[in-house]
C-alpha cells in the first residue's frame, strides 16, 4: 500500500527557512499535491534524528536479546525519541528482520564486535588473536552495512589497567582489508595507547575517544577521523572506576582522569575540526531513547547548540549518506513546536515524526 499524500509546512531546518512541503509516494516534493492531507503547520521541521551509537540486540547486563519483538521495542523506543536512523555499532544478534518493517527507523550496522581472545564482555564480539583479525574483519565487513568495529582497548588484567588488544602492524591490515571490503572502521576506544595505531592505519571514526591528546586530535583532523564521544556513557566512568578499584587501583585512577578530561577532549576535538556525531551506546548500561541528552552533553561539553543538533541531524546523515530534507528523499522528518537550536529541550518533546512517508 503507499504512503498518503501529505503537507507540512514549517521552517526547515537546517536552512532556517519557512517553506511548504508535500510527500508523494513517501519522498519529499516541493510540488504541491492536490488532495494531500496537511499534518503540520508551523513548527520546526527537522531531518529525521540519528543515533549514530546504540546496539540493537544488547540488552541490560549486556546481555544479548532474544525475540523479534524485543528488538522491535528497543527500535520503536528510539523512533519515539525522534531517531529515525540508528548506526548500530555492534551486536551479537543479527537484525536484518526488522529491514521490513516500515514503521522502524533505518539501522546501518557494523556486524559484530571484533576483539581480542577474552579481552571483551562476554558472548558479544568475535574473538580473535592477532593473526584471525584480517579475516573476522573481512567477514564483518561483509556482515555489516559499510562498517566494521574493532575494540581498540579494554582491560588488560596481566597490567591492571587499559591496554591495546592489537598490534598496529596487524591494525593497518585489517583496516587496510576493510577498505578493500567497502567498509569504514571504528573502534571502541577509553584510554590513549590504542589511538596512536588505529588513527595511523587509516581508521574512518572513533568511538568514545577520551583518551585523545592534542596531538591524536590534530591527525584527526587532517586525516578527516570523525569521533563520537558517547558522553551519557561517559557519565559511568566514575561507577566502572569504583567497581574495579579493589583488584585494579591503576585502571580505576585511568577511567577518573579519562571522566574528568571528558569535556575538554571534545570541546578541542569540535574547535580542532573533528567531525564530532551524537550517539548515545545505548543497549546494555544505556537505555534507548536518550539521544536528546547527549546533544545536550555535546552542547555542554563545548558545542555551540547548533553544532550539537547537528551532530545529531543533518550533519550526522550526511555523514552515513542519508539524506534529509530534499526534492526526492525518503520523507524522515520530525516536527517541533520551537527550534531546537535555541532551546535543547525542545528535542525531548517531537510534535510528530513522519518515517517513510508514514505518520508514526
Amino acid at each position: 500500500m503507499s504512503a498518503p499524500a501529505l503537507h507540512l509546512s514549517g521552517v526547515v531546518l537546517p536552512e532556517g527557512e519557512h517553506r511548504d512541503l508535500w510527500v508523494r509516494d513517501g519522498r519529499f516534493t516541493a510540488e504541491p499535491v492536490p488532495g494531500a492531507e496537511t499534518v503540520a503547520r508551523g513548527g520546526w521541521l527537522l531531518p529525521g534524528l540519528v543515533d549514530a551509537h546504540c546496539h540493537v540486540g544488547i540488552g541490560p547486563g549486556g546481555v544479548p536479546v532474544e525475540g523479534l519483538e524485543a528488538l522491535r521495542d528497543q527500535a520503536l523506543t528510539e523512533r519515539a525519541a525522534g531517531v529515525l536512523a540508528l548506526r548500530d555499532c555492534g551486536s551479537p544478534v543479527d537484525t536484518r528482520a526488522l529491514d521490513g518493517e516500515p514503521d522502524l527507523p533505518t539501522i546501518v550496522r557494523a556486524g559484530r564486535h571484533v576483539a581480542r581472545t577474552r579481552r571483551y564482555l562476554p558472548g558479544l564480539a568475535v574473538e580473535v588473536e592477532p593473526d584471525g583479525l584480517v579475516e573476522a574483519v573481512r567477514a564483518q565487513a561483509r556482515r555489516g552495512d559499510g562498517w566494521v568495529k574493532l575494540v581498540g582497548d579494554w582491560i588488560d588484567r596481566s597490567v591492571g589497567d587499559l591496554a591495546p588488544e592489537f598490534p598496529d602492524d596487524v591494525l593497518d591490515a585489517a583496516i587496510a582489508a576493510a577498505h578493500e571490503e567497502g567498509a569504514r572502521v571504528t573502534a571502541h576506544t577509553f584510554g590513549t595507547d590504542a589511538l596512536p595505531g588505529l588513527v595511523r592505519a587509516g581508521i574512518d571514526c572513533v568511538e568514545h575517544g577520551t583518551g585523545l591528546t592534542e596531538e591524536l586530535i590534530g591527525e584527526m583532523a587532517a586525516r578527516g577521523t570523525a569521533v563520537v564521544p558517547t558522553l551519557v556513557n561517559v557519565e559511568n566512568f566514575p561507577g566502572f572506576a569504583a567497581s574495579g578499584e579493589a583488584r585494579f587501583p591503576n585502571y580505576a585512577s585511568t577511567m577518573r582522569r579519562l571522566y574528568a578530561q571528558s569535556g575538554a577532549v571534545v570541546r578541542a576535538a569540535y574547535e580542532a575540526g573533528v567531525p564530532v556525531f551524537a550517539g548515545t551506546d545505548a543497549g546494555g548500561g544505556i537505555a534507548h531513547g536518550r539521544i536528546a541528552d547527549e546533544v545536550r552533553a555535546l552542547c555542554e561539553a563545548g558545542l555551540p547548540a547548533e553544532a550539537a543538533v547537528a551532530a545529531a541531524s543533518w550533519s550526522a546523515r550526511a555523514w552515513l549518506g542519508l539524506p534529509v530534507i530534499e526534492e526526492g528523499a525518503p520523507a524522515d522528518v520530525v516536527v517541533y513546536d520551537a527550534d531546537p537550536r535555541t532551546d535543547l529541550d525542545t528535542l525531548t518533546r517531537p510534535v510528530l515524526t513522519v518515517l517513510r512517508g508514514r505518520v508514526v
